[in-house]
């Protein structure tokens, strides 16, 4: 597309000189490309990187009929742990080093973190198997094209990827994006067609900008939502499936996708947030949105906050209907014990939900348009928003019991605390801060995340069925 290609010669201009290890560096396709036009009946795929997501890939890809054989590396010390996971399976082969897995695979998949994808590629990319093609799973697709531009050779294509799930999902129907920067089409086409039949994917194809502003406008504002309702329940010593005000319906969802967060390894989140170019502008418009909303409820601006959220959701839902989240789906999932009563339930200002679609409306994005390349959790995250904000009697309710409901306020406050800390850190860019905070809230919720895991699986199944 001429998308693509824009951000091609963008990149050619700036690979010029990478080191190859006797082969040029990376200058951009041209009537004369040397690159592969068809890959080999069978193929050897190479993983460098088996975390989580490398060992789902390298249990889906070696079940293929097409794959021969999985080459794989890790860090040496989890060399013989992996050895004795995959001993039983006869495809898979774990090497000593990337070194290995490059000189010899026909497609190389690096799953590393994005905050490492350059060191990794100045390290074995020089050494890639001539005609080979090059495929990276970094969250931030700039930074990984910027280093595979400076250190794969000339001969070797390149096609990022980015699966938008974690490793303990249904993958079927799941969204993988592609990036195909520097590949021919028919390679493009044969690969993508592995990762449907591997997988069950739908493959969206958009150049790296387009990906890493989606990636800003969808993942990183949900995970820094319920990042911060984690640190603000830690704060506050509040296991929310113990709290009556957080059981039942949408408070449901709340719960079981933050716990779902922190079940997962901070590096999945701090790179997205700390790399990506685009996520310090979303994740301070959150921030302000949060803070300008709690001032309006301790000062009970009811008119205010009112005008302002009805013009957020006017421009975010129009007409639309409640189509993501349905009632008895919502039901179904809780950690707690809901009242009998549901009159019962404390009222709650939903302060979290009232300032993600604030902070929509003030940026101009249009989530539904980012449903292309959605994720599970931000699935769940615009499910809920649209739940709340599409119910007249549910939003009018939150936003009275915003500003009239005093008892509410040390948890908005708690709130409100915790998101200005994760917006701190971020624009910082503070690894050591960020991942410092991950780790004491979930040690706070330790004895929960498995269960919080599991249930969290089975919501993002149940919608998934209920979608088609």
């Amino acid at each position: 597309s001429k998308a693509t290609v824009s951000v091609l010669n963008c990149l050619s201009r700036r690979g010029r000189g990478g080191r190859a290890g006797g082969r040029r560096g990376y200058r951009g396709m041209s009537s004369a490309s040397p690159l592969l036009q068809r890959l080999p009946e069978n193929l050897v795929v190479g993983l460098i990187g088996l975390g989580d997501m490398g060992c789902l890939y390298a249990d889906k890809l070696s079940a293929c009929g097409d794959v021969q054989r999985v080459l794989a590396c890790d860090v040496p010390a989890h060399l013989p742990r992996l050895r004795e996971k995959y001993k039983a399976n006869t495809k898979v082969e774990v090497v000593e080093n990337g070194a290995l897995v490059s000189r010899a695979a026909d497609v190389i998949i690096y799953s590393v973190e994005a905050a490492n994808v350059e060191k990794v590629a100045a390290l074995y990319g020089p050494g890639t198997k001539v005609g080979a093609v090059v495929i990276g799973q970094a969250s931030v697709k700039q930074i990984e094209v910027e280093a595979f531009s400076q250190h794969l050779p000339e001969d070797v294509s390149i096609m990022p990827l980015h699966s938008l799930h974690g490793p303990f999902v249904n993958t079927a129907g799941q969204t993988l994006v592609s990036v195909p920067l520097r590949v021919a089409p028919a390679v493009a086409a044969r690969l993508q067609e592995l990762f449907v039949s591997a997988f069950g994917y739908r493959v969206v194809e958009m150049t790296a900008e387009q990906h890493d502003t989606v990636t800003a406008n969808t993942q990183v504002l949900t995970h820094l939502a319920f990042e911060a309702m984690g640190t603000a329940w830690g704060a506050m010593g509040c296991y929310p499936w113990e709290a009556a005000s957080y059981i039942g319906g949408i408070d449901n969802v709340k719960v079981l996708a933050c716990l779902r967060i922190y079940a997962s390894k901070a590096h999945i989140y701090c790179g997205l947030a700390l790399l990506n170019p685009r996520a310090n502008v979303q994740v301070q418009q959150y921030n302000r949105s949060v803070s300008e909303l709690f001032k309006l409820m301790v000062l009970e601006k009811e008119s205010e906050m009112r005008a302002r959220l009805y013009a957020a959701r006017d421009a975010i839902f129009g007409t639309r209907g409640n189509l993501l989240l349905p009632d008895d789906v919502l039901q179904e999932f809780s950690l707690g014990k809901e009242p009998t009563d549901p009159g019962a339930k404390p009222p709650n200002s939903h302060l979290s939900i009232l300032a993600m679609v604030d902070s929509w409306h003030r940026l101009g994005i249009q989530p539904y348009a980012d449903l292309v390349c959605e994720t599970p959790v931000f699935r769940l995250r615009l499910g809920i928003a649209e739940y709340l904000f599409t119910n007249a009697a549910m939003l009018d309710a939150s936003i009275r019991t915003a500003c009239t409901e005093k008892s509410i306020r040390a948890d908005d406050f708690e709130f409100t605390a915790a998101v200005r800390e994760w917006a701190t850190v971020i624009e910082h860019r503070d690894t050591e801060g960020y991942n410092a905070q991950f780790e004491k809230t979930r040690a706070f919720f330790a004895g929960r995340l498995k269960d919080g895991m599991a249930m969290s699986s089975r919501l993002i199944e149940r919608l998934a069925q209920a979608k088609k």
